[in-house]
């Protein structure tokens, strides 16, 4: 089953409320996804720096280790900030590939969630009320958001194996439904550098779309291109640093709704999930068509 929600303000005055939005959103779909959720939240970028964000299994070891080794290989004073099992490092841009080589080298427990200049994605496994809560999730601000609640049918329930995946900078995706060819693809990604931490899916479909970026695809031809190579039935929602997309397979078998204002955009995998957003009573509602690219960005 799995559950999709998305939130894209148009108003910057909402932007405060984003978290607490999406929060919500979130857990009504509950019942859509037991074992694991995560939200990707779009933060206001810095043109000199960029974040990672990190999760470790024993966090009360690597982050206090992390700390140390990262800013004496940096020589100044680093921002870190901790937010129960995951991190967010804040770097000059021109430190990136070197902090990325330190961290993947000496601290085998890390994971790295995102890399970018505004994204950061918390994830866990638990229902979205525990993750949510576990990182404070409603008091976040930012621009926009996408999030998910899973029931796992490709692959183990882990931290890893939650929604969203990111795999290019300021890009994630989630993922309702199954791709059939997702192994023969992963093996036709790695060959091409590319390659998955995971045997789950939906990463797959979030490389892919990541690749085809690489090779100089914008992100809705990107999707267009996915209706033909990503074989199964999914809906996507993709976030970007500018906004998010939506798209559906050929036979739109899995439920999905959208709602727009003149203050956002929403989606949720049932209309349910948005009945609370304001001025909703006021909103255009429709059911995505499908094969369908819809994409709105700031």
């Amino acid at each position: 089953m799995c559950g999709i929600v998305g939130l894209f303000l148009k108003d910057k005055l909402l932007e405060p409320k984003l978290g607490m939005m999406l929060t919500e959103m979130l857990i009504t779909m509950s019942d859509r996804g037991p074992d694991s959720a995560g939200i990707a939240i779009y933060k206001t970028p810095s043109n000199s720096f960029t974040k990672i964000t990190i999760q470790s299994s024993v966090p009360h070891i690597d982050f206090e280790n992390i700390k140390v080794a990262l800013t004496n290989f940096l020589n100044q004073n680093l921002e870190i900030s901790i937010i129960d099992t995951h991190a967010i490092i804040t770097i000059e841009k021109e430190y990136l590939n070197d902090v990325k080589e330190i961290l993947f080298k000496s601290f085998p427990n890390l994971r790295i969630m995102s890399i970018g200049d505004s994204i950061e994605i918390y994830k866990e496994v638990g229902l979205p009320k525990k993750v949510t809560n576990r990182f404070n999730i409603s008091e976040m601000t930012g621009s926009h958001g996408i999030g998910h609640t899973r029931m796992a049918t490709e692959s183990a329930v882990t931290t890893m194996g939650a929604h969203p995946f990111s795999t290019g900078n300021d890009q994630c995706l989630v993922h309702n439904g199954s791709l059939s060819n997702h192994n023969s693809l992963r093996r036709k990604l790695l060959k091409e550098g590319i390659k998955c931490e995971t045997d789950n899916d939906t990463e797959v479909a979030a490389a892919y779309l990541t690749y085809k970026m690489n090779e100089g695809y914008d992100l809705g031809d990107a999707l267009k291109a996915g209706i033909t190579e990503l074989d199964g039935f999914y809906t996507f929602l993709v976030g970007t640093k500018s906004g998010f997309g939506v798209l559906r397979d050929p036979i739109a078998c899995k439920p999905a709704v959208l709602a727009e204002t003149k203050q956002y955009v929403a989606f949720g995998s049932e209309y349910r999930a948005l009945v609370n957003l304001p001025n909703i009573d006021d909103a255009k509602v429709w059911e995505p068509e499908p094969a369908t690219v819809y994409f709105w960005e700031h």
